[in-house]
């Protein structure tokens, strides 16, 4: 890290560039190694994998068996139903309660019903992960639908984890165009699973380095998700894909917004500079998705906008911006985007706090002082 002028370890602003730990999870390369979760190349789950086995992989550390996979999701299963108080929050919530709130408070209160709370040992925490992983997307479900005076709907055991996902968020159920959709969310859960010290990530591992307990630590990370900086990307380009609305206003938009200063959403990443892989991931099935859906707007508009920024600024699309196309296709509500992602992310977070607590050092950096020289204390009276 090399030392500043004084002797002392460098500043590095926002942590920038500074290795903060290990993990055995995830590596993050730009250059041969690219994306992998646990060993495992990116493109090569998000083609082949299910949501299942990646939550499983970063869980338990190995791709699941036959039998173990299938264990897995019975377990998720039985963990659907929410506490009785879980759902008495919700009915209590003001409808004008935004999504990541709900979410962030329910996270907490489930940490109070666990059968595990009072259990911290690893095992206990496994299957608090578990339970978390199943009943997130209920929480999400069952509070929007109250709020916009929609009936429930309940998983069913014959769908995937995406598919279930996409009936509770949108009533897509069964037919061939909700069958790709659903391939494509299951893409899309499998590229946000894990993404190595993000911000949230890493307020995940602060609080689990106090040996809180994991719903505690995931309680940090959603507050950290929530603000505008990190989460909400997606949300932001669906935003400016329906502002733009077709693909003749496109070059204008863009380029008035250049002129103007203003921020293009979905652009650049603090760590991968060249480009994200998972992007060309998500990009190749929100074009397919387009065309199964006889509507290819959005995505026209986003390569339109994309090789503007690349020519223009030199920026590459990052994971929220071809994603945000394939969620426009799906009708899925656009407040919630951001906690479909912490359905994904969930299995990264639990792993993270687990590996923390697994091999753990009370995470205490230390801060340049930049405030006033020695003072000497002014009794009372004295001071004017």
């Amino acid at each position: 890290m090399g030392e500043d002028k004084g002797g002392g370890p460098a500043y590095s602003p926002g942590l920038e560039g500074v290795i903060a730990g290990e993990s055995a999870l995830c590596e993050v390369d730009e250059g041969a190694a690219g994306l992998r979760y646990r060993g495992y190349a990116i493109g090569d789950l998000a083609e082949q994998a299910t949501f299942e086995e990646v939550a499983y992989l970063l869980l338990f550390g190995k791709l699941p068996t036959r039998k173990e996979l299938g264990d897995f999701t019975a377990q998720l299963q039985t963990q659907w139903p929410l506490p009785g108080s879980v759902e008495a929050f919700i009915g209590v919530v003001p409808p004008s309660a935004h999504p990541m709130d709900i979410l962030r408070t329910g996270v907490s209160l489930l940490g109070m019903t666990d059968p595990d709370a009072a259990d911290s040992p690893r095992e206990a925490s496994l299957r608090k992960s578990v339970r978390l992983l199943a009943q997130i997307p209920i929480l999400i479900a069952n509070a929007h639908r109250l709020a916009h005076a929609k009936r429930q709907v309940q998983p069913s055991p014959d769908q995937s984890f995406a598919e279930n996902l996409l009936y509770l968020l949108t009533d897509r159920h069964a037919d061939e165009q909700a069958k790709a959709m659903a391939r494509v969310l299951n893409v899309s859960l499998i590229l946000y699973a894990e993404h190595e010290f993000n911000a949230p990530t890493f307020a995940a591992r602060v609080a689990a380095s106090t040996l809180t307990d994991l719903h505690a630590a995931v309680t940090a990370a959603i507050a950290a998700l929530k603000g505008p900086l990190h989460g909400g990307a997606n949300e932001a380009v669906a935003a400016m894909l329906l502002e733009i609305k077709s693909r003749d206003r496109a070059e204008r938009w863009v380029r008035d917004a250049l002129a103007q200063k203003r921020r293009v959403m979905g652009f650049g990443h603090r760590v991968l500079h060249k480009g994200d892989a998972r992007s060309a991931i998500i990009q190749r099935h929100a074009e397919a998705l387009s065309r199964t859906c006889g509507d290819t707007r959005w995505y026209d508009i986003a390569t339109i906008v994309d090789r503007i920024m690349q020519q223009e600024k030199g920026l590459y699309p990052n994971l929220d911006f071809y994603t945000a196309v394939a969620y426009l296709l799906m009708e899925i509500p656009r407040d919630l985007y951001t906690p479909v992602f912490v359905c994904s992310r969930i299995a990264g977070w639990c792993a993270h706090i687990i590996e923390q607590q697994d091999h753990n050092r009370l995470i205490r950096p230390r801060a340049a002082y930049v405030g006033p020289p020695p003072q000497a204390y002014v009794p009372l009276e004295r001071r004017t």
